[in-house]
């Protein structure tokens, strides 16, 4: 019987049965190893930047696809890449994980390079409360070998910088003291008073976002500037996300990198899907924006509160969304109070329009049916759009978008 891997999980669950150790003779002999990519938000776009900015260094990179970051997912992902003797024709190998499943990950195989981009408040019916997403984050930034890369502007994230082991080396990223208004953190979202303390000092190994004006963005190494670029990246936080990227590269690469390669890659690097990916739309583009957690959900706002479009909101609470919906109620929607939401749609489109209503927002249409919704949404609405939805219910839309429109493939 031939098992073949993919977005399913269920190869994987019976390669475990069958080979216990099979994640971890397939990847410890990478030459360059694993790199982990964890945290609350940003996984899926940062790995996407990774792959792409390693590939131009001429490194062979195996990553999972998007929507399989748990082990198992990784193991059906392998079957598709590994040869008869189970060896992966790879360098290197960048795998997005879910907190949880992250520490699951380092038990079988210890990483050789970790990067955590945030500590956020998400689902109660993921993983619980922030303080339990740190321990475990604990437990993975204790097995990397050589480098650990920590956000230096959230609080939670540098305090894993206690956990890493004496031999392995600790880089950060951030952003400069001029653009920290412009980064709030969960806390500073939620009005939630915390204790100030200094950002740990740059040394010539970290990497800054050190300026930002529309789509161009400066970086910095250490304290030298390393280049400005403009990005096709669309939202504030995947600006963030490609300096974590970044910072990863350099670890990665060392003496080797090449810099002006490096520059001219992040350029053309575009949102991974759903994660302010732009289709456009008779000349117009239309933003998918994914949101799965009350954090992810006010960043958004923020990210793109200077940006007006003509919104749909998309809420569905199938099992790969999270059931429990409550979680809306944590977010602050009076941005939209002089736009209104002209389209709700989802599973729980009635529940997302009362939470609207409740803060004052003028809601047009209520259609459950996210495709009905997003033919009508199109048909009555004219310049820039945007759309803000949960996982399944950004399969849909993309799925009804795809019947007219030129839509970029998940991978």
């Amino acid at each position: 019987m031939q098992l073949r891997g993919g977005g399913s999980a269920l190869p994987g669950l019976v390669v475990e049965k069958i080979n216990p150790h099979f994640l971890r003779n397939a990847l410890e002999t990478l030459p360059k190893g694993v790199v982990v990519v964890t945290g609350t938000n940003g996984k899926t776009t940062t790995t996407k930047i990774i792959v792409q900015l390693l590939r131009a260094q001429g490194l062979r990179v195996f990553t999972n696809p998007s929507g399989s970051n748990f082990t198992r997912g990784i193991v059906a992902s392998l079957l598709s890449h590994v040869d008869e003797n189970g060896m992966l024709d790879a360098d290197i190998a960048v795998l997005e994980l879910d907190e949880a499943h992250a520490v699951h990950f380092v038990r079988a195989l210890k990483p050789r390079y970790t990067l955590v981009l945030n500590i956020l408040r998400d689902q109660l019916d993921r993983f619980g409360e922030i303080d339990h997403t740190a321990k475990l984050l604990e437990e993975v930034v204790e097995k990397t070998t050589d480098v650990v890369i920590l956000n230096r502007d959230d609080e939670l994230v540098n305090g894993l910088s206690k956990k890493v082991a004496k031999n392995t080396l600790l880089n950060y990223f951030g952003v400069s003291a001029d653009l920290k208004d412009s980064f709030p953190s969960d806390a500073e979202l939620r009005s939630t008073p915390q204790k100030k303390s200094s950002a740990p000092r740059l040394r010539q190994s970290d990497t800054v976002l050190s300026e930002l004006d529309g789509n161009q963005a400066t970086f910095t190494f250490g304290r030298k500037k390393f280049g400005s670029t403009s990005l096709k990246l669309g939202g504030i936080y995947n600006v963030l996300n490609a300096t974590a990227a970044l910072a990863v590269v350099r670890a990665v690469c060392g003496d080797t990198i090449d810099s002006s390669l490096l520059l001219q890659e992040i350029s053309t690097v575009k949102p991974a899907f759903g994660r302010g990916e732009a289709i456009e739309i008779n000349g117009e583009p239309l933003e998918i924006v994914l949101v799965k957690n009350p954090s992810g959900f006010r960043l958004s706002l923020t990210s793109y509160a200077h940006q007006p479009a003509a919104t749909m909101i998309a809420i569905n609470d199938l099992y790969a969304d999270g059931r429990d919906m409550s979680w809306l109620w944590d977010v602050d929607f009076e941005v939209f109070r002089k736009t209104g939401v002209p389209f709700v749609s989802g599973i729980r489109a009635y529940d997302m329009a009362l939470r609207l209503q409740y803060d004052e927002v003028e809601v047009g249409k209520i259609i459950p049916d996210v495709a009905q919704a997003t033919q009508r949404f199109l048909e009555e609405t004219s310049g820039p759009r945007r759309i803000y939805c949960t996982y399944t219910a950004m399969l849909a839309l993309r799925r009804a978008l795809a019947k007219n429109y030129t839509v970029e493939p998940i991978e």
